[in-house]
């Protein structure tokens, strides 16, 4: 059976641990895990600084 094509990619993350901390607790109270809170943060900051992959909404035409 052909193995599905995952659109995310795994890489390791080497963080001090007070910013890790820091993380981890802003994940907790935004009800996130660390990961997907760290995902969240890449992702805003790519939209903030205009780096973010522009997306077709239902509405728009090509």
């Amino acid at each position: 059976m052909a193995e599905k094509e995952s659109k995310t990619k795994n890489f390791v993350l080497r963080i001090d641990a007070d910013t890790l901390a820091a993380i981890e607790k802003w994940a907790a109270d935004e009800f996130r895990s660390t990961n997907g809170q760290l995902q969240w943060i890449i992702a805003e900051a790519l939209k903030k600084h205009g780096r973010a992959k522009k997306t077709k909404t239902k509405n728009e035409t090509p």
